[in-house]
């Protein structure tokens, strides 16, 4: 294993009556939906897919992300900072990378709409708790935070990994990108496009989630999406940015990480 290291730095009746009258765009007393008729929409969504979907893990990996193909990108939807009281979004209609990746993995294991609220929560949030600073802002937080969740990187390509040490939150320039969020000194796996070929992408399982290595101080990932298998290929599957698509998609894997400077792989192990 080759080891790097980077230079360190130093509610209510109230609420209730919103939840059945507003807008997703806010949750069970404290979702938030921009009005009533997508609030009984996404419930009629969410519980169809929860009502079809597949009994094995990896198929129903495919079939909640597949779900959202073609979905517009769209970036800052969650409500809440620093100072401004955070709310729990739902919003199914356009989606970041990171909510895509929040509303599949919520998905898998939901009973209900209710249950995938509670869920979505528990998943967005450290330790469910509905708030700025507990928010899952990087992708490092979800196998730290999330019950279930590994970092894979270092095991199953252990041989090619490369280990740095981050200080997430903090820039170069001693700022920080999200104020009101502590600066933590992590250690950070990730593999290099190099690593991949046709024999080791056997390694991956439709369902890893894939995080795009930054090289930019303070950052773990620039871009995160779920590994698919189909029809002997691999794909990766993300909400796409890019101007010339600017929605969920599926690209070629190796394809798609060539002239990436690395990649992280989270393992859903429940």
């Amino acid at each position: 294993m080759k080891f790097k290291k980077e230079k360190i730095f130093n509610f209510s009746f109230y609420s209730l009556i919103l939840f059945i009258f507003l807008s997703p765009i806010i949750v069970e007393s404290e979702t938030y939906y921009s009005s009533k008729i997508q609030s009984e929409f996404y419930n009629k969504e969410i519980s169809n897919l929860i009502s079809s979907r597949p009994s094995d893990l990896n198929d129903r990996h495919k079939f909640y992300s597949a779900a959202f193909l073609g979905r517009p990108y769209g970036a800052n939807t969650l409500k809440g900072d620093i100072e401004n009281k955070e709310v729990l979004v739902l919003n199914l209609q356009e989606m970041d990378c990171f909510t895509y990746l929040d509303y599949v993995h919520s998905l898998l294991y939901a009973d209900d709409y209710y249950d995938f609220i509670s869920r979505l929560r528990q998943t967005r949030y450290k330790n469910g708790i509905v708030s700025f600073k507990n928010r899952n802002h990087f992708f490092y937080d979800w196998a730290f935070n999330l019950k279930g969740v590994t970092n894979i990187t270092s095991t199953v390509f252990s041989r090619s990994s490369i280990v740095i040490l981050k200080n997430l939150n903090l820039k170069g320039d001693g700022l920080l990108f999200l104020p009101g969020i502590s600066v933590r000194t992590v250690s950070i796996s990730y593999l290099e496009p190099i690593s991949f070929n046709e024999k080791s992408l056997t390694k991956l399982k439709s369902g890893d989630y894939i995080g795009i290595y930054s090289e930019k101080e303070g950052l773990d990932v620039s871009h995160v999406g779920i590994i698919v298998q189909k029809d002997g290929r691999y794909y990766f599957r993300h909400a796409s940015s890019q101007a010339s698509i600017n929605a969920v998609v599926d690209m070629d894997f190796l394809e798609y990480i060539k002239d990436k400077p690395g990649i992280i792989i989270y393992r859903n192990n429940h």
